[in-house]
């Protein structure tokens, strides 16, 4: 397994990969708002019809948390990269550009967009990556730019 990994070093600016697809249940959206964001109008039409959305629209951080079961899920089928990673440390422009409704199906794009090794930390880097994630019309519904740890190649 050692010689599929996949070390800092390997990756470059460029590299993209695709992830997903994952459909909405309705069932979902309310279960995740109910527990998580229990605005009304993420858990029921009605509520939801006296607003913008005028159909019942899943919360943006079930949309955040949808994109990462489908990214996990992708690392998963790729263990020398998965077995590489170190998580993450944060996330920025983080935005909602438009609602994700039950039977929506969504897939997402990763591409790396900058790497910087760790100046304290020689065991690892920095991958910053632009995610977007699209729904069945090819319509973006979120985006964001992760900052990832990232193992380096031992000496």
């Amino acid at each position: 397994m050692a010689d599929d990994i996949v070390y800092f070093e390997d990756i470059a600016v460029g590299d993209r990969f695709d992830f997903g697809p994952l459909t909405v249940s309705r069932e979902e959206v309310i279960r995740f708002a109910a527990e998580f964001d229990a605005q009304p109008f993420h858990l029921s039409d009605e509520a939801a019809a006296q607003t913008h959305f005028g159909t019942l629209a899943a919360s943006g951080w079930h949309s955040t948390a949808l994109f990462m079961k489908m990214f996990v899920t992708a690392m998963q089928k790729e263990p020398g990269r998965q077995a590489a990673s170190l998580g993450a440390i944060g996330v920025d422009e983080l935005r909602w550009l438009r609602p994700v409704r039950p039977g929506d199906t969504l897939r997402g794009t990763n591409e790396v967009i900058g790497k910087k090794a760790s100046a304290s930390r020689p065991e690892m880097g920095i991958v910053r990556n632009q995610v977007t994630i699209y729904n069945q019309s090819d319509k973006p519904v979120l985006t964001m730019i992760p900052i990832v740890m990232w193992r380096t190649r031992p000496i």
